[in-house]
């Protein structure tokens, strides 16, 4: 019996120390963690998706209850929304341009060669890994997909000629598709970045347009209409200084004997110039 009652003070005592142990040391090592973070989280998309800046709402909401961001820079949550949040943390809307995903290529099938078949799995970046995908254009789009695959927001479709089509109204500038895409086409850009070249192609001369009909072949046209320093010519193709970019119009794109350079408008509709060729072809070009 002795033995017994030994064994229960043992535990008891052992339990009354390991007690105190967890006791101290939730004292000491307690973190405080400011409840309205989890209010401010609530007022979040919940997205995830990394437009403001952060890794997710999370943490975006603890940088505000901090004061080290403003609630506008969400460019997912309505006005409205962030609003609230100002007004219930005592601080400023601030404000946050929306950005959208863009690609730069136009080389559908139908204005683009294939100058090899690719058989195998469906993905960008398989047909990649055999002979660059098969396409005539090396810097071209291939358009297997991996970008819509990827875009949780069914901001991507690809269109009949296999080039995707970025909706800006439910882009959030997530950049999935910048990196899913191997051809590195894809890239991050506030919306009122409206003129844009749309290649990638870096082949000198007028090689590339033997591959595609509305490839950039510097010819410099949209250079020498241009306010001086918006569009320059790096590596055989026409590039935007969108430090200058509210000198930007319509302008730098009549000139453009291909379309490569283009105005896109807030509707997300596509402007080329007068002088563009007509791209009439309807059906995809055959195997060169």
């Amino acid at each position: 019996m002795a033995t017994i009652a030994t064994a229960v003070g043992f535990m008891a005592a052992l339990g009354m120390l390991l007690a105190t142990i967890l006791i101290v040391a939730n004292r000491q090592l307690y973190v405080y963690e400011d409840p309205r973070i989890d209010e401010v989280e609530d007022l979040l998309p919940r997205a995830n998706c990394g437009a403001c800046g952060t890794a997710g709402c999370r943490p975006f909401a603890e940088m505000l209850v901090k004061g080290e961001a403003a609630p506008g820079l969400c460019t997912v949550n309505p006005k409205h929304i962030n609003q609230l949040i100002a007004d219930y943390l005592g601080v400023a809307l601030g404000a946050g341009e929306r950005r959208t995903a863009r690609l730069a290529c136009a080389g559908g099938k139908h204005v683009a060669f294939l100058r090899a078949s690719y058989a195998g799995l469906s993905s960008c970046r398989a047909a990649a890994l055999v002979a660059g995908g098969g396409k005539g254009c090396a810097w071209g789009c291939l358009g297997l997909g991996d970008c819509e695959l990827v875009c949780e927001f069914k901001a991507i479709r690809l269109d009949r000629y296999g080039l995707p089509r970025v909706d800006e109204s439910k882009c959030t500038a997530c950049g999935d598709c910048v990196t899913a895409c191997p051809k590195n086409l894809f890239s991050l850009h506030p919306v009122s970045h409206r003129l844009w070249v749309a290649c990638q192609n870096r082949d000198p001369g007028d090689e590339g347009a033997h591959d595609c009909d509305v490839v950039c072949t510097a010819c410099g046209r949209c250079v020498q209409d241009s306010p001086e320093g918006l569009i320059g010519i790096q590596d055989h193709l026409a590039e935007v200084d969108y430090t200058k970019n509210a000198l930007a119009s319509k302008v730098a794109i009549e000139r453009c004997p291909t379309g490569a350079i283009i105005w896109i408008e807030s509707d997300g509709r596509v402007i080329k110039g007068k002088d563009a060729r007509k791209v009439i072809r309807k059906e995809a070009l055959p195997l060169a």
